[in-house]
C-alpha cells in the first residue's frame, strides 16, 4: 500500500450505481464545501442516493447530494441539498460536456472520500442499463458467489 492509498478514508459509495447504470469514464474531482459540510461528512452523515452531476456554463455541479445539518453550527449552517461545484480542470470538464452530449449517458456520482485533508468525489460518466443487463448482472454475480462458495469447501 503506497502512501497516497492510507490517506484515503472512503465516507460513502453508491453501490446503485454499478447496478443501474454501465459505467464508461471515471474521474476525480474535488468538491467546494462550507465548514459545517466538512464536519457532518468527517462524521459520515451524507446520502448518495439519486445524485448526479451537470455541466452548466463550462463549470460541472453536483445535484441531489444531502450532507445532513451539523449540530454544532447552529447560526452558520449549510443547506442540506445545495448545489456543490466540483473542481476539475478545463480538459476533464470537456470530456464530461460531451459525454454528456450524447444520447443516453449521464454522470454520477460513485463515491465520496476524504484524501488527506482535502473531500474529494469520483464521478464518471454512464449509460443506463436495460432491464436485461441487469439480469445479467445478478446471473454473474451469483455465479461468481457460488464459484467462490465451491472454493472454500474444497479448501
Amino acid at each position: 500500500m503506497n502512501e497516497t492509498e492510507k490517506n484515503i478514508k472512503i465516507i460513502a459509495t453508491n453501490r446503485k450505481a454499478f447496478y443501474q447504470y454501465e459505467i464508461l469514464k471515471k474521474f476525480e474531482a474535488g468538491l467546494s464545501l462550507m465548514g459545517s459540510e466538512v464536519k457532518s461528512l468527517r462524521n459520515g452523515k451524507v446520502q448518495l442516493a439519486d445524485c448526479y452531476a451537470v455541466v452548466e456554463d463550462s463549470e460541472v455541479f453536483l445535484l441531489n447530494l444531502h450532507i445532513s445539518l451539523y449540530d454544532m453550527a447552529h447560526a452558520e449552517n449549510h443547506e442540506p441539498t445545495r448545489r456543490r461545484k466540483l473542481l476539475l480542470n478545463r480538459k476533464e470538464i470537456g470530456k464530461l460536456w460531451g459525454a454528456v452530449n450524447e444520447k443516453g449517458c449521464t454522470i454520477v456520482l460513485l463515491k465520496i472520500y476524504f484524501k488527506g485533508p482535502y473531500a474529494k468525489v469520483e464521478i464518471a460518466t454512464a449509460r443506463g442499463k436495460r432491464q436485461y443487463d441487469k439480469r445479467q448482472t445478478i446471473a454473474r454475480r451469483d455465479a461468481d458467489r457460488e464459484i467462490a462458495r465451491k472454493l472454500k469447501d474444497d479448501r
